[in-house]
């Protein structure tokens, strides 16, 4: 059941963090998106719709507060295989930079779109989005979390490796947006995290005690070396991000968490290397790792379009 935009009568399922979900419901995106990818194979073109075209006559609104490749086309992927369109609004051609408050752009953007896609640069305004819409709100990326890749990258690790549950995940570099979805995932999933970081960029105690109240093995260490020993997928990130104004000195300290061929050997057999992307080869990757047999970077990049839209279908219903 859905609601005209505007109504109250049922509060939006926002898609805001992984951890704001039960494991069932996440569950169930997951294999709503590996079934969807399974149907497209015999569908001509990217943009042509699903045979039920459920999204026909909706529309998302992407908000960008920060510059975007594979969110931005990812999500408009998703909508015009589901039948859907999408409208673009960046935030230097909102009122938002004129001093109009994220509640009122809420307010507005929800009677005239089925549901609101959000990029920000800080993590309270996507919160403050969802408290004041009517229409569902998914989290694109904040400075705090990434969690619509961190569900594309456990498609790909399931479409490779098999189930999830049980699997070792090493993530080597800052504990930065994409680490903290990766602490989510991992409670949430049942595997294994190990988190490599500098002792400056390590996880809060706090995070990794709610990870660890709830049963779930994630360890924190300043070594990739004990992080990587026998996993099953290792996944970084860019050394220096858009919100980063300290990029010299962060590239300093984690001079020691590049992920090498020499290091990825010392993961399992077969073991998967992951990037959210963008990569700088040569800093936080070698170019023959990302490039290599081992690496599942582009596989990945194209599921951020079916885990999307699981993640959009649960949102609209």
């Amino acid at each position: 059941m859905s609601t005209r935009r505007g109504s109250s009568a049922l509060a939006p399922k926002h898609f805001l963090d992984i951890d704001r979900l039960d494991a069932k419901t996440l569950r169930a995106m997951l294999d709503h998106a590996h079934a969807m990818k399974k149907r497209r194979a015999n569908i001509e073109g990217r943009v042509t719709p699903d045979a039920s075209a459920p999204f026909a006559g909706r529309v998302l609104a992407m908000l960008f507060e920060r510059p975007s490749t594979r969110t931005r086309v990812s999500f408009q992927i998703a909508m015009a295989q589901l039948g859907g369109e999408t409208i673009l609004l960046r935030g230097e051609e909102l009122q938002l930079g004129r001093g109009e408050t994220v509640a009122d752009t809420a307010r507005v953007l929800s009677r005239y779109c089925d549901a609101i896609m959000v990029r920000a640069s800080n993590h309270q305004h996507l919160i403050e989005m969802a408290e004041f819409a009517t229409v569902p709100v998914v989290n694109g990326l904040t400075d705090r979390t990434h969690p619509c890749q961190v569900m594309a990258d456990v498609m790909t690790i399931e479409e490779k490796l098999g189930p999830i549950r049980g699997k070792i995940v090493a993530w080597c570099g800052a504990c930065n947006n994409m680490a903290q979805s990766w602490i989510h995932a991992a409670v949430r999933f049942g595997f294994e995290l190990r988190l490599a970081c500098p002792a400056e960029l390590q996880p809060t105690p706090e995070m990794i005690s709610w990870a660890t109240s709830q049963g779930c093995k994630v360890s924190a260490n300043t070594r990739a070396a004990v992080a990587v020993r026998g996993a099953d997928c290792v996944t970084t990130d860019t050394w220096v991000s858009m919100s980063d104004n300290d990029g010299e000195r962060r590239k300093k300290l984690l001079a020691g968490f590049q992920v090498t061929r020499s290091l990825l050997a010392t993961a399992n057999a077969g073991a998967m290397f992951l990037h959210c992307l963008p990569a700088h080869r040569g800093e936080e990757v070698e170019a023959e790792v990302i490039d290599g047999p081992q690496s599942a970077v582009w596989d990945e990049a194209e599921n951020r379009v079916y885990a999307q839209k699981a993640i959009l279908a649960w949102c609209l219903g």
